[in-house]
């Protein structure tokens, strides 16, 4: 082999040049590093050593190889696991920095323990990144009060789909599909947010019941495309690429969930695959520097460490790799308060959140990461974990109280009035003013990790056996109801409160200050069986489905007809300026009884209070003012109506009493119906 110099540190991986292939790769305490070659049948060709080492990385050059080159690693030494390293000859890793896989990562006990060669699944050197044809499509830009986050599993999400070739569903392509495209666009999302698509491995003890991790939150390598959804894995980044810049022709954007709080190698007994064997010690972190206890924040058996050069380098090398290799657009964070965590700890106590931590300011010492949608889980399983609201201007932050007031005001929970009018008011009280921006509570209903909307109103307790883990896994606080029958239902008084109930929820989601989230599937009364838990159900109990009845059409129909309702009210391209502080874009808020007498504490405190008007508007712009009108009481009511000025009418824009949320004309803008939500808009028109 040729000796060589890196250009700059930052070339990990694999590079091929004209000449060859460089390589290089950290593994500062192993005593050598080896680089097997592969053919495309799985065929050991040739094993060199890589001889040049300095500053823990190893490097070399291998003339005459090239792109399409398989390879995987040995990393030579001692295994010692009590003193931190997982050196062994003759068992293949994964480069850290692989970009493409031959396969997917499929554990077996058997081939794992004896057939190292076989298991591994091999890096494949990548072309030249400029040779993908953008066509000169760029990222889309939506403006804040634009932003409608729509949630999908790739594979779930096309598998069922009839409307789409066979050949391409449940992968990348499949979302790059003339039809697909445009659901989303006449649904009215602005931003599709991927569930996590690097490369991952399902848990060795979920394999053993005979089930699959569908989900893909047990991650191995962060920059490479999971081969599970390409058509062909060798071709796996410009399928990707394809579907990026189709999402991107449509005009919304793709975001990443990304998981590097924890890795499939899981803790003590877990397997070595990457990073455990190349550099346990510092990917890692440990309680007191004892590398029998890894510090488990995420409940997964480890916990990747992002206070040490190593893993943050990883992890900020692999979103600029998203960001300007791949095209996408922003990421959401699973478990972010793992990635803020310092390490070392002499306890969990030890182990803080740090709102200064290396992970926050590296995202925004990057200019390509400075400009992505940022979103915060702000949450994980460690001690004082829960950090809603702490993270920077810029983050977005699930946020969970929005989903539980919600929830728990509209199942008719006494007291909840007040909770519930914070929460659609971007939830000031956790997202303080003149320090977050109003879009920064990402509002949701459902989420993956919980109940579809369908099952949230059908069940008032999990359902989860199919998962055979005897109904144990999943939260049990859900929040839910089944409206008087527990599953599915044929009594057409029931269903009709369940989709009443679920035009409640979408309208008064889609209606909140802050950004909205759906879950995929939701405006397709998709259920789940009642199973909350559904992250190894690769079968229907996930996938969508595509054939649809009339009342199921109907649904559809509403969702659209709030986003587009959404989109339609300039009020809300303005939540990255609009505030309660005066100023250019002074928010007015109104709040009134239905007598029009304007609300006191003592309603609010009233429990069995259950409705009000809100006028909502700018103070420079009353002609733009509406009204959200909510009455969750058992009977119809009449609502007093803010003076009409400016020679405008109250018009009904939105009704979730009708299956469609089109106004009833047989009802006057005032009257409102019980268990329901209007939205009225000043008009020259008459209702």
């Amino acid at each position: 082999m040729s000796r060589f110099t890196l250009p700059q540190e930052s070339h990990l991986g694999a590079h091929a040049t004209a000449d060859g292939c460089y390589f290089a790769v950290w593994a500062p305490e192993a005593s050598g590093v080896r680089v097997h070659i592969f053919n495309e049948q799985d065929e050991e060709l040739d094993c060199f050593e890589l001889p040049d080492y300095q500053a823990g990385v190893y490097r070399g050059f291998k003339p005459d190889l090239g792109p399409g080159t398989r390879y995987a690693l040995e990393a030579l030494g001692s295994e010692t696991p009590q003193l931190g390293t997982y050196f062994k000859s003759s068992r293949l890793l994964v480069d850290p920095y692989a970009r493409i896989l031959s396969k997917p990562f499929v554990y077996n006990e058997e081939l794992y323990a004896h057939h190292s060669a076989q298991f591994i699944p091999k890096a494949i050197v990548p072309g030249s990144e400029d040779s993908f044809d953008w066509e000169g499509v760029g990222k889309p830009q939506p403006e804040s009060g634009d932003l409608i986050v729509y949630e999908l599993n790739v594979r779930s999400f096309t598998r069922n789909c009839d409307y789409i070739p066979k050949e391409v569903r449940g992968t990348y392509l499949g979302l790059a599909q003339p039809f697909i495209l445009d659901y989303l666009r006449h649904l009215g999302v602005t931003a599709v947010q991927l569930l996590p698509i690097a490369a991952s491995m399902t848990e060795p003890e979920l394999t053993k019941r005979g089930l699959h991790n569908l989900w893909g939150y047990n991650p191995v390598c962060f920059m490479a495309a999971d081969p599970r959804y390409a058509c062909n894995p060798a071709k796996v980044q410009d399928e990707f690429r394809t579907m990026v810049k189709a999402l991107h022709q449509a005009g919304i954007a793709v975001i990443l969930d990304v998981v590097f709080n924890h890795t499939a190698e899981g803790g003590l007994e877990g397997p070595v695959l990457c990073y455990k064997g190349l550099d346990n010690k510092h990917y890692y972190a440990f309680r007191e520097q004892d590398y029998s206890q890894y510090l488990n924040a995420t409940g997964c058996g480890n916990t990747f460490n992002l206070d040490e050069k190593v893993g943050l380098k990883l992890v900020i090398d692999s979103l600029r790799y998203w960001v300007e290799q791949m095209q996408v657009d922003g990421f959401r964070f699973d478990l972010a308060v793992t990635c803020c965590r310092t390490s070392y700890a002499k306890d969990d106590q030890d182990f803080p959140f740090d709102e200064r931590s290396a992970f926050l300011k590296a995202c925004f010492m990057v200019d390509s990461l400075r400009s992505a949608l940022m979103i915060a889980e702000p949450w994980d399983l460690g001690r004082q974990g829960y950090q809603l609201g702490r993270f920077p201007t810029e983050f977005l932050e699930q946020n969970d109280l929005f989903r539980d007031g919600v929830r728990r005001f509209w199942r008719g929970d006494p007291g909840e009035l007040a909770n519930f009018a914070t929460r659609l008011m971007g939830s000031r009280d956790v997202f303080k003013n003149q320090h977050k921006p109003i879009k920064s509570s990402l509002n949701y209903v459902t989420y993956h990790d919980g109940f579809t909307l369908q099952d949230l109103v059908s069940y008032s307790h999990k359902h989860n056996e199919a998962n055979l883990n005897y109904n144990r896994d999943g939260t049990e606080e859900n929040f839910s109801t089944n409206c008087g029958v527990e599953g599915e239902s044929t009594d057409l008084k029931v269903l009709e409160q369940r989709r009443q109930l679920k035009r409640n929820y979408l309208a008064t989601l889609l209606l909140s200050l802050g950004t909205p989230h759906l879950l995929a599937g939701d405006e397709l009364e998709r259920t789940q069986q009642g199973n909350n838990n559904a992250f190894c159900q690769d079968n229907q109990i996930s996938y969508l489905k595509w054939q649809l009845s009339t009342a199921e059409q109907d649904f559809l129909e509403f969702t659209r007809n709030v986003c587009a309702l959404r989109h339609e009210l300039s009020f809300y391209n303005l939540l990255e300026s609009l505030d309660y502080h005066c100023g250019q874009h002074c928010l007015s808020a109104s709040w009134y009884q239905p007598n029009g007498h304007v609300m006191q504490a003592c309603e609010w405190e009233n429990p069995a209070q259950s409705s009000f008007l809100l006028q909502l508007g700018q103070q420079c712009a009353p002609k733009e003012s509406f009204c959200i009108l909510i009455n969750n009481s058992d009977s119809p009511l009449y609502f007093v109506l803010p003076d009409e000025t400016y020679g405008l009418n109250w018009q009904v824009r939105l009704d979730t009493s009708t299956p469609t949320g089109k106004a009833n004309m047989l009802l006057k803008p005032q009257q409102l119906q019980a268990h329901s939500l209007k939205v009225l808009v000043l008009s020259d028109k008459v209702n």
